[in-house]
């Protein structure tokens, strides 16, 4: 059996130091050193934690949680821990020094998992952007090709996990963000059920509900067991999913039964050309299921056609960032200018200052109504939506980014990177990408898989089951530790 660290998964990585054969200290060292020697050529870990994680891996205070000991990585949004810089992305918080003074309940619940947090990774500024090159730390690049993007908003968080850093690391997803770097990168990227993971103390929910935390993993294991640790309710939650029947991991290697899905090759709308090679990556992913035994049919919800959904999107993430930029200049006491914030984060929160609260509040029943229309297709007896997870390959750095000449000029092309991800933060349903499908030059096609709300259980099901006809797991990037 491989006892390298770099070559496991996190639950590998956890059953090393459950036998006795690696102790936490050995895990974090290594992973240490391979920070070291990669994160230069990615860029990807932006604040080190080093020295605080050796001394958590001797403490016999270590919680003896399912992953005691497994070195983790925290993206730098949303998910604060006490005592830590906490930057969002923005130049302004970097500046000055910005720590956090509490953790969130979800870095409590990484902590109580026995995940030994050895750093923080890179983001977009406030991350609205599908791409992560920030201002403030420089870009990010893909360990496939590093002229690349790995995605965004939680690229640094996959980067890192591809390149084998770490073997798990936190994302968020509010229109793909956990999904686009999955397939940018190579990985598993599951988006749980809105209300399956806390966002609290400081939120309740974040654009409209459209925000949900989880992870970036190799494999389809660790992203189902890393959710039963995480996936608790807690007080006060505005959003509760349904609980699971039976533990997440539970699911990994079960029968999913034959299941009935629908087929969407081309882009919701038509509001894009869709690349070949994505066209092909679940053309042969609905192939390899039928040939599973499933039903595959060309179908897909009516609704995701509507052209309006994009307009009344926009208002409510242009909203979010207004109140974002007012957030932080509340935080430090600043009046933030557009000289303080990256061109397109100034451009959307202007965008979002000209929303009346009757316009907020008309994108938001809209945008619950368009969620019926797009849920009743899997109330009609579909059980799984295929598709594309990205409409184009991992895109050139620098191909999303904005000028002050040009603010919204990354807006207008990121829809090719969000067009099949973005409606089901929407409609809060559970969406997974996975890596069944490689450009002709090498690069990770991702393909996504959509249940009805609250059934990731059918998707962990169908994922292990596509894992094991199609194992991803000995793929590596050029760029690997």
């Amino acid at each position: 059996m491989d006892t390298e660290p770099a070559n496991l998964d996190a639950t590998g990585q956890a059953d090393l130091v459950r036998r006795g054969d690696l102790t936490p200290t050995d895990l974090v060292d290594a992973a240490i050193a391979r920070i070291e020697s990669v994160n230069p050529q990615l860029n990807a870990v932006i604040i080190r934690l080093f020295e605080k994680a050796r001394q958590q891996a001797a403490s016999r205070a270590l919680p003896d949680g399912p992953f005691r000991g497994v070195p983790f990585l925290l993206k730098d949004l949303t998910c604060q821990s006490t005592g830590d810089p906490y930057h969002a992305g923005m130049r302004l918080l970097r500046d000055l020094k910005w720590v956090a003074d509490h953790d969130t309940y979800l870095t409590a619940k990484f902590r109580s998992a026995g995940f030994i947090i050895v750093g923080r990774t890179n983001v977009p500024e406030l991350g609205p952007m599908p791409t992560t090159e920030p201002e403030a730390y420089g870009p990010t690049r893909n360990p496939w090709d590093t002229t690349r993007s790995p995605g965004g908003s939680s690229g640094g968080s996959a980067a890192a996990v591809a390149s084998g850093m770490v073997a798990a690391a936190h994302g968020n997803d509010g229109g793909g963000s956990i999904r686009i770097p999955a397939s940018a990168c190579g990985l598993v990227g599951l988006k749980p059920s809105r209300g399956r993971v806390s966002l609290g103390p400081d939120l309740g929910e974040s654009w409209s509900g459209a925000v949900i935390e989880h992870v970036l993993t190799r494999s389809v294991h660790d992203s189902a067991a890393i959710l039963d640790a995480i996936a608790d309710p807690m007080p006060g939650d505005p959003y509760v999913a349904p609980p699971p029947l039976r533990p997440f991991r539970e699911e990994v290697g079960a029968d999913p039964g034959r299941l009935r899905m629908g087929l969407l090759l081309r882009a919701p709308g038509d509001a894009v050309a869709v690349h070949p090679e994505c066209v092909t990556a679940a053309e042969n992913a609905g192939r390899l299921l039928a040939s599973l035994g499933h039903e595959v049919l060309e179908s897909h919800p009516p609704a995701l056609d509507e052209t309006e959904f994009s307009e009344q999107f926009g208002a409510l993430v242009s909203s979010w960032t207004a109140r974002d930029l007012d957030y932080w200049c509340e935080q430090t006491g600043r009046s933030i200018t557009s000289n303080d914030v990256e061109p397109y984060t100034w451009a959307l929160a202007e965008m979002g200052r000209a929303v009346s609260a009757s316009g907020y509040i008309k994108a938001t029943t809209w945008l619950q109504a368009y969620t019926r229309r797009v849920a009743q297709w899997w109330a009609d007896g579909f059980d799984v939506l295929l598709s594309p997870t990205l409409a184009v390959p991992p895109v050139k750095l620098g191909e999303l980014t904005s000028t002050r000449e040009e603010p919204l000029r990354g807006f207008v092309r990121s829809v090719p990177v969000v067009t099949f991800t973005a409606p089901f933060n929407v409609t809060g349903q559970p969406a997974i990408s996975l890596p069944l499908h490689w450009s002709r030059d090498g690069l990770p096609i991702g393909v996504q898989l959509v249940a009805a709300y609250g059934r990731e259980d059918v998707l962990i099901r169908l994922a292990a089951q596509l894992e094991a006809a199609k194992p991803w797991a000995q793929r590596r990037p050029a760029v690997h530790a």
